[in-house]
């Protein structure tokens, strides 16, 4: 059989790409320090009360989840600004979805394996059903049998939360929290663990804007100039730093 081919595209030149992301460390004097984890702590805060609530909320739709987050905009922008809010319910509404995939991909991995140990379960030890073997010994298939009931009760909890459409995020992150009961396996003091975890939970992230120069009204950089310039929330605890409310840090 022959048909015809799919025509090849003419060459083009990809267009440049709209956006950058940095990374690189502050060296900052310790008031600016100071100002950073006084709004990073007040961002997070916030950030953390709203994740409770869209959690709370379980799963919705595309056009509930649209309501949702205006609403929670509305009630963050209160407590810092507008694009704070923005970049805060974006970035929660991401954990979100990314937990549900995680907790779908978490389904399909317990099923495989449960399926594969049952099939190998039904058949008696040392013997052998096509291509499938079963276990070795008596004392393995025991083990096994035993795994499967935990593997089972695993894959019972998870279809609850999916039928309950319920997730759970760590701000922070799970492997962090999991570290405090490890510390000296990890090497950490609880002090220097606490820190890592305090750090972790800090909020300073800002949605770009394609019209607006070194990145958007929020978080400015300069990369010839090499400062950085972030507007702090309405409302926040200046007291700490001294620094007022709607003004800037400015960091070299």
């Amino acid at each position: 059989m022959t048909g015809s081919l799919r025509p090849v595209a003419a060459p083009f030149v990809a267009a440049a790409p709209g956006g950058a992301r940095v990374r690189a460390r502050l060296r900052l004097p310790p008031q600016d320090e100071a100002v950073l984890r006084a709004v990073g702590a007040h961002l997070g805060s916030l950030a953390g009360r709203d994740l409770a609530a869209r959690c709370a909320e379980g799963r919705l739709d595309a056009r509930s989840r649209a309501r949702s987050r205006a609403a929670r905009k509305r009630a963050l922008t209160a407590g810092s600004s507008s694009r704070w809010a923005g970049a805060i319910t974006r970035t929660n509404e991401d954990q979100v979805r990314l937990a549900g995939q995680n907790l779908r991909a978490d389904r399909t991995s317990l099923q495989a394996r449960i399926r594969r140990i049952e099939a190998r379960l039904a058949i008696q030890a040392g013997g052998k059903a096509g291509r499938t073997r079963g276990y070795a010994t008596a004392a393995e298939r025991h083990g096994k049998t035993i795994r499967l009931r935990s593997l089972q009760a695993r894959l019972a909890r998870v279809e609850r939360q999916l039928a309950a459409g319920t997730v759970s995020v760590v701000r922070g992150g799970k492997a962090l929290l999991r570290t405090r009961n490890t510390l000296a396996a990890a090497g950490l003091t609880e002090e220097q663990w606490r820190q890592e975890w305090e750090s972790a939970r800090l909020f300073l992230t800002a949605d770009g804007e394609a019209a607006k120069a070194w990145g958007n009204e929020t978080i400015r950089w300069h990369p010839g100039e090499g400062w950085l310039e972030i507007k702090l929330p309405a409302r926040w605890p200046a007291w700490r730093t001294g620094r007022t409310a709607g003004t800037s840090c400015r960091a070299l």
